[in-house]
């Protein structure tokens, strides 16, 4: 049997929910099927879009991948947050839960129970347990409320952030796990962190003969360390963190079994300069490269697909803290090398 209790706990849960989607609930809509607008510090929407409190800046990209680079992706299990929580201004929070209750209430064929529950959240910040959205407390503390990173808001783990947003007094730490502090600040701007495109030079360049050794290195004037800082600045809150990824070793993947890489592992160590490898020069030929790869079959008609993968070792600082280690990252690209036999002239 569905209580009254039972209904008004799944009402003011469903209208939580509201707060979190781009758009009016309608029936052929799940919640959540939209993306968080670009970054703004007003918290409002730009559209129908939600957007985030938090700003970024430096090597950072809105998407994974593409031409010209993309995101890292950690070694190992790690992950970056694909929830969080973050503050709001009273006014904010009164403008978002107005916006979302009146957008709800006025959709043509909404469902009454869509909008039972979104005016039952309202109700319980503006006249129940909360009187006014708190804008008498504004200058005293920020509501905080829940975020998934747009990106992966299918996903379970972004379905973790479900607590309705609460009230937290300036200089008191949010009771809950994943709310924005310094360090999970690091964490989001990791994860858009853009890095450049993966394309060691190589000597022989493009075509290559089997067995001839190909000599393969990075120019340290192109892979220099890259930064991102992500930050929240509200009345009686400033947070910030800076994620910086150095560029480490190198791997190769000739792309076929029939190869040897030099060295053995295929993994190249970065010099002391910053560089990885070494260019070939004149009188090198009887040498084998420090980094570099051998193949021992023809391509034939087509070409092998050479990966270069760099780790890259990341770091991050915030403040009120001296920040620390994140686990490493990767990224790496393919580039098409063809392989000719030597052709032996008899006379």
């Amino acid at each position: 049997m569905i209580t009254r209790r039972s209904w008004a706990a799944a009402g003011a849960t469903a209208a939580a929910t509201l707060l979190l989607i781009p758009g009016p609930a309608h029936a052929d809509k799940s919640p959540g099927t939209g993306s968080q607008g670009s970054v703004s510090a007003g918290g409002g929407r730009q559209g129908q879009e939600i957007t985030s409190v938090i700003r970024y800046s430096g090597a950072i990209a809105g998407g994974k991948g593409g031409k010209g680079g993309g995101a890292m992706q950690p070694v190992g299990d790690w992950t970056p947050p694909a929830c969080w929580y973050e503050p709001r201004t009273a006014e904010q929070f009164r403008d978002q839960v107005e916006r979302s209750y009146e957008e709800t209430v006025n959709t043509p064929g909404q469902h009454s129970y869509a909008k039972r529950a979104v005016g039952m959240f309202r109700d319980k910040y503006k006249d129940g347990e909360y009187k006014d959205y708190n804008l008498k407390e504004k200058d005293k503390g920020a509501w905080w409320v829940a975020v998934r990173d747009p990106d992966r808001q299918f996903e379970d783990a972004a379905q973790a952030c479900d607590k309705e947003p609460f009230w937290v007094e300036n200089g008191d730490r949010p009771p809950v796990e994943n709310a924005l502090s310094p360090e999970l600040l690091a964490h989001l701007a990791y994860a858009r962190l853009r890095l450049p495109d993966t394309e060691v030079s190589l000597a022989p360049e493009g075509t290559t003969k089997v067995n001839l050794p190909t000599w393969a290195w990075l120019d340290k004037a192109r892979f220099k360390p890259l930064s991102a800082t992500a930050s929240v600045d509200l009345p009686g809150l400033n947070l910030s963190a800076t994620t910086t990824a150095r560029p480490g070793s190198l791997r190769l993947d000739p792309g076929t079994e029939d190869a040897r890489t030099h060295p053995a592992s295929g993994a190249c160590a970065k010099n002391a300069d910053g560089s990885v490898g070494e260019p070939y020069a004149k009188g090198k030929g009887d040498r084998t490269p420090p980094c570099g790869l051998t193949y021992l079959r023809s391509s034939g008609e087509g070409t092998y697909d050479l990966r270069a993968t760099v780790t890259w070792n990341v770091s991050w600082d915030g403040t009120g803290t001296g920040g620390g280690g994140l686990p490493d990252g990767e990224f790496g690209a393919e580039q098409p090398v063809r392989v000719e036999e030597i052709q032996a002239v008899n006379r």
